[in-house]
């Protein structure tokens, strides 16, 4: 086990050595590369970061253009990659006009979540290959596009799940397939936040800096609200996916990669907004879900976007439990006990990630991005696919669903994702598109 924990590592350090506080300059003379791969990053905020950092290091990368709607994050975008890679960059606010470039051979999508399908299915169609962070999706119709789209293009798509390139968690992961814990039967997924207070919404003109009728792209029409413009889009259904996919997209991926499942067959919550419940965050802001699979195995879901009580002793982590132990992993280790509770083993991670800090980045997302380019190239295969984020994503589309509904319990075919019934299936599978955005029909 040790002797291949460390194999993986020395293998992800070799493409990776920013990941540990590398200059550009030295981790360009680590790669050495013949040909560079043109990029664009769309969105300039807070995944930026995380993404242009790993990318500007690279010496077979050039980051060809950076695009945001808000023309302030992009001229901030521009000035950090001159800084960090040394050279310039192009700053277009239309994805169109990159997409129309023939030289972008990838693009990574740090949009909104409305956008993140919408973008990636247009890449593909322009020929580009495709990272888009988390969540993949919207809503489950656009989960289940994605996946068919990327088998009808043969484009590399990667979502930005990072901890799938840890070599920790894929050390502990192999370990729990192998039988470490005996069966593993259930995982429980957690987040806990103190996201405080939202500010009081206005619907005002938009500012001069922000192409709102860019920012909104597939999502329907309406008038802008002043607070929406920064990270508060998260809590309108208009654009975002709550807490679930925003966070959880993270923790179920463990879950599910730990317990070898795909799809539920029946998904239901308890979720309700217990904070500040005049603010203007329309949704839930606490959620316990539970995801039924066959097999008599469970995923559970304890999110806490306001309550940082640290109910399993960190911010987030899953555990896995199996019939002869459990496991405990986060972003930043992993802890085996024994039936009885008795650490037998915890190995903690050289990588640093963000965890609950907004925006995040660190080493696995450094080896991650790494690893999706070298998939581009042919030299690698990818450490997760856009079908296990798909799937990933719909979990927390069920739940949200769940929600919406009631919290009534959803049946659901565990061989295809969707709902078993059909009033469900046409009320909630899609959503509503500005004309114009509609979806490919595949």
């Amino acid at each position: 086990m040790i002797k291949r924990r460390n194999f993986i590592k020395a293998s992800a350090l070799a493409g990776t050595g920013i990941s540990l506080g590398l200059t550009a300059k030295s981790y360009a003379n680590i790669i050495g590369a013949n040909e560079k791969t043109n990029v664009a990053i769309l969105g300039c905020y807070r995944r930026f970061p995380a993404l242009a950092g790993p990318l500007s290091a690279m010496k077979d990368v050039n980051i060809r253009y950076v695009s945001d709607v808000d023309s302030r994050r992009q001229a901030k975008g521009m000035e950090s990659i001159s800084k960090k890679a040394g050279y310039d960059t192009i700053g277009e606010k239309n994805m169109n006009h990159i997409l129309d470039d023939k030289d972008v051979d990838a693009v990574f999508i740090a949009l909104p979540d409305h956008w993140h399908a919408p973008a990636a299915w247009m890449a593909m169609d322009a020929g580009k290959h495709v990272y888009v962070e988390k969540p993949a999706s919207h809503n489950p119709n656009e989960s289940e596009l994605l996946i068919k789209l990327q088998k009808k293009y043969g484009k590399v798509v990667q979502m930005g799940n990072q901890q799938r390139s840890s070599p920790e968690s894929q050390e502990i992961i192999t370990a729990i397939h192998e039988g470490i814990i005996g069966k593993a039967y259930k995982a429980l997924a957690f987040y806990s936040n103190s996201r405080g207070r939202v500010p009081d919404a206005h619907k005002v003109p938009a500012p001069d800096y922000l192409d709102w009728d860019l920012f909104q792209g597939p999502a329907p029409r309406q008038e802008f609200i002043d607070i929406v413009g920064d990270y508060n889009w998260h809590w309108y259904w208009q654009w975002g996916t709550g807490e679930t996919g925003n966070n959880a997209t993270h923790e179920l991926d463990i879950a599910r990669w730990a317990l070898e499942v795909n799809f539920p067959k029946r998904a239901k919550v308890e979720a309700y907004k217990q904070h500040f419940v005049d603010d203007p965050w329309t949704m839930y802001d606490t959620m316990y879900a539970t995801f039924e699979f066959e097999d008599q195995k469970v995923i559970n879901w304890d999110g806490k976007s306001r309550n940082a009580y640290n109910t399993y002793g960190a911010g987030r982590g899953t555990i896995i439990y199996g019939s002869e132990g459990s496991v405990f992993i986060d972003r930043s280790l992993y802890k085996h006990f024994d039936r009885a509770g008795k650490l037998v083993k915890e190995v903690k991670s050289d990588f640093s990630e963000g965890g609950v800090n907004l925006g995040g980045g660190g080493g696995m997302t450094n080896i991650h991005v790494h690893n999706f380019l070298e998939a581009v190239r042919g030299k690698a295969k990818q450490n997760s696919n856009i079908e296990d984020g798909a799937i990933s994503t719909n979990l927390c589309h069920y739940a949200n669903i769940s929600y919406k509904m009631g919290n009534q319990a959803l049946d659901i075919d565990p061989a295809t994702g969707r709902f078993t019934d059909k009033n469900v299936m046409k009320k909630h599978w899609a959503r509503t598109y500005e004309k114009g955005y509609e979806p490919p029909k595949v």
